[in-house]
């Protein structure tokens, strides 16, 4: 990819950046989605499905007004904080596999997050009209002022709206970690999975918190890239 400012053309080394970051989202998706599959496999111990588990964990830990739904797709599964319903997967809401356990569980430390007031679940949440906006109008806006005899203010208005985006990416980390933590201690203490099921839970959703390092890896790869090229400022229009 090349660039051209003034009279002159150089190569775009930066765009090496995005390909680091595409390669971490492929390998951390394919890596997810052999795992889940592997430990799909196996049932529990205790037969429960994914949305037997997610009743019991919710009910002992004094929730009781969290719908629990069944939503299609494959590993589509989430947390409404807005309307308080946990939605669980094909793959998840009526399988019995240490792998639906595992990941049925993660959503409700989502919901258990929610109902003693976790800060970064919190920050998230507040943060999520922002990083829309960011996602969607950053580059936009960036491509504007370029195109706008590169419109210095525009371009650098850009950059941080899309820095927004950026932020969330890293505030779900703590979210997602602190989760799947709560998950698999509640599974254990609750012998909903015990010996082996619990490590083999662990090994699931350590895998998918990795999507979430991989994104967060990508956008900050992204951002720093938009820094290197349009940092300068008007140094970049000479």
């Amino acid at each position: 990819m090349y660039f051209g400012y003034g009279y002159g053309y150089y190569m775009d080394w930066t765009y090496i950046l995005v390909l680091i970051g595409a390669v971490l989202s492929i390998v951390a998706s394919t890596r997810v989605q052999s795992t889940f599959n592997k430990y799909a496999r196996v049932r529990s111990m205790t037969g429960m499905t994914g949305a037997e588990a997610a009743q019991r964990l919710l009910r002992n830990a004094g929730i009781n007004d969290v719908r629990i739904e069944h939503i299609n797709g494959n590993l589509t599964d989430h947390y409404d904080p807005r309307n308080k319903v946990l939605r669980l997967s094909d793959a998840t809401y009526g399988s019995n596999s240490v792998a639906a356990v595992g990941v049925a569980a993660h959503e409700c430390g989502h919901a258990i997050q929610h109902q003693v007031g976790y800060v970064p679940l919190q920050i998230r949440s507040a943060l999520v009209p922002a990083a829309n906006i960011g996602s969607r109008l950053g580059i936009p806006i960036i491509i504007l002022g370029v195109l706008l005899s590169y419109n210095y203010t525009l371009v650098q208005v850009g950059i941080w709206v899309f820095a927004l985006a950026v932020a969330f990416q890293i505030i779900t980390l703590p979210v997602e970690f602190n989760a799947s933590n709560r998950a698999v201690k509640l599974l254990d203490q609750q012998g909903i999975l015990a010996g082996q099921e619990v490590s083999d839970c662990r090994k699931v959703l350590g895998a998918a918190a990795l999507t979430y390092v991989a994104a967060a890896a990508s956008s900050i790869l992204q951002l720093l890239r938009l820094v290197l090229i349009f940092g300068g400022g008007r140094n970049n229009r000479d």
